[in-house]
């Protein structure tokens, strides 16, 4: 009998992105970002087109992708969703391939500090990345979905922070419930268009960089929670942001889906 606690087997791309040309932010080096993208690839994407602020994990991902699944299926561009003019310059880069038919906003940015301690600028920082950040890539998806005439599907990264409370959260949390709200409404501005909007909220997904800013008390504490008493695989989180993507979930908008146990 498997046990719960251990991952289940990689999942086989079965095609539910073929043809489709994709963009992701924050979609370089490890995480539910880069998990995205080669998913994206794997279900059969036309093209993925990968903002990050990193040039040098830009450079390393192009170079693996490359390798993998051929040359011209990937661009890079080094991308910061706090300037619009990045902003305009990721989903351009998309219309070389014939336009964004998927747009999947993945960059966020966390940090601990108590309500009574944080700054002005960790509060801003915070709140511009993960939440304005993301509206500033709905907007931009959004207007060129609605001209091109053939829709498109946004699937936004949120977090079950922001349904509940974890100390030191309170900017972190406050953006993510920003998250969930813009996805809300935004599902309901762009219906007319054919553009779905829905979000996923993960509890707990394992990769380097979260080992690296969080204590192991911490992640042994947040593990506890887990119903499968185990981090979720980014693969995990990324399997369900396809599927929202897909035409699996061809009437869903306007939803956040939780990619965790409920009790987390």
């Amino acid at each position: 009998m498997t046990s719960l606690k251990t991952a289940p087997t990689y999942v086989p791309g079965h095609g539910l992105l073929d043809d489709k040309v994709v963009v992701v932010t924050a979609g370089a080096g490890a995480g539910i970002g880069a998990s995205v993208v080669r998913r994206a690839l794997e279900e059969g994407a036309r093209h993925v087109v990968i903002g990050d602020t990193h040039e040098r994990r830009l450079k390393e991902a192009a170079e693996s992708l490359g390798a993998e699944f051929g040359e011209g299926r990937v661009t890079t561009m080094v991308s910061d969703v706090t300037v619009e003019d990045d902003v305009q310059a990721l989903l351009e880069a998309a219309t070389t391939y014939g336009g964004v038919d998927v747009m999947v906003n993945n960059a966020g940015l966390g940090g601990t500090a108590s309500v009574l301690e944080m700054t002005d600028e960790q509060w801003s920082r915070v709140l511009d990345i993960s939440l304005t950040g993301t509206f500033r890539c709905v907007r931009a998806a959004g207007q060129r979905m609605k001209d091109s005439g053939r829709g498109g599907v946004i699937v936004n990264n949120a977090s079950v922070i922001g349904w509940r409370a974890q100390e030191g959260q309170a900017h972190y949390a406050a953006a993510k419930a920003g998250v969930m709200a813009l996805t809300r409404c935004a599902a309901i501005d762009l219906a007319p268009y054919g553009v779905r909007v829905n979000a996923v909220a993960p509890s707990l997904a394992m990769h380097a960089f979260l080992a690296k800013v969080t204590s192991d008390e911490l992640l042994e504490e947040l593990t506890s929670r887990e119903a499968f008493g185990r981090a979720a695989e980014p693969w995990e989180v990324a399997n369900v942001m396809v599927f929202l993507a897909s035409g699996y979930s061809s009437y869903l908008t306007g939803e956040v889906v939780s990619v965790s146990s409920q009790r987390a």
